[in-house]
This record gives structure tokens, C-alpha cells and sequence, in this order.
């Protein structure tokens, strides 16, 4: 792969990780409930947001790896114990990622009770679900493929 790809590829996810930082930020001051609240209430009172923060720990985790992972490739170190353990680190955090939303989605069903429309919620929570079994997936098997080439352990 080309060295200008890689550094495209990780502009990319440089702007990626900064748009979900900001709009993580941003959007508790558009909430209905949260439209008048100080800053305080906002960002101290609401179990739902800590859970939504510490759950986006492995999402920024997976993109920091995904960044290394392409440093990597751009310097031809792709069939490396690096690269596994970050290919391996990728997976892990995709598959805590949906153990958090499995968790947020239950979170709806038993906290909405029927009053809430959650829907929309419930519709982004099962998107984000697919697309992280996708990179898990996708994580694993080049990471066997590198192990089996290598004949390095697989985990």
C-alpha cells in the first residue's frame, strides 16, 4: 500500500475520532430534557451519559489501534507481532463495544417502559451493533491470516 494511502486512511480516522469527540459533546445540550439544564446537570446527573462516556473508552482505543495498525502498513511492518496485538486489540474493543450497547439497548427497554418512544435509539444501537461484529470480523480473520503467515499464536 502507499505510503500517501496510509496517511489519507489516517486523516481519516484522525477526523472521525475528533467529529464523534465533538458531537459527543455537543448533542447532550440539544436533549429535550436537558434544553434548559446548567452545564452541571447535564454532564453530572445523568447515569446514561457516564455509562455512554466510559463505553466510548474502547471506541477511541479501537481508532488509536486502527491508526498504529496503518502506521504499520506504511512501514511495510505488516506481518508483525505490532500489528497482531493491534489487530487483536481492535477486536476486543469492538466486542466490548457491543457488550456496551446490548447494555445501553436494555437500558432503554427497561428504562422507557413503554412511556418514551425509543425507536430511533433502539434503530441506531442495532446499526452500530452490525457495524462492530463487521470490524470485529474483519479484526479476526486478518489477524489469523497474519498469524497463520507468520506462524505466530492466535488467540
Amino acid at each position: 500500500m502507499k505510503r500517501s494511502s496510509t496517511i489519507f486512511i489516517q486523516v481519516v480516522i484522525v477526523l472521525i475520532g475528533i467529529g464523534a469527540l465533538a458531537l459527543m459533546l455537543w448533542e447532550p445540550h440539544l436533549e429535550g430534557r436537558n434544553v434548559h439544564a446548567t452545564l452541571f446537570e447535564i454532564y453530572f446527573k445523568d447515569p446514561f451519559l457516564a455509562y455512554e462516556y466510559i463505553a466510548s473508552i474502547a471506541f477511541f482505543v479501537a481508532l488509536y489501534k486502527a491508526f498504529k495498525l496503518l502506521g504499520y502498513i506504511g512501514q511495510n511492518k505488516v506481518f508483525s507481532q505490532a500489528a497482531v496485538n493491534a489487530l487483536r486489540t481492535i477486536k476486543y474493543c469492538m466486542i466490548s463495544l457491543i457488550g456496551f450497547i446490548v447494555g445501553a439497548e436494555a437500558y432503554f427497554f427497561i428504562a422507557g417502559g413503554g412511556k418514551d418512544d425509543i425507536a430511533g435509539g433502539v434503530m441506531i444501537g442495532l446499526l452500530m451493533i452490525f457495524f462492530s461484529v463487521i470490524i470485529a470480523t474483519v479484526a479476526t480473520v486478518f489477524e489469523r491470516a497474519i498469524c497463520k503467515k507468520q506462524k505466530l499464536i492466535f488467540l
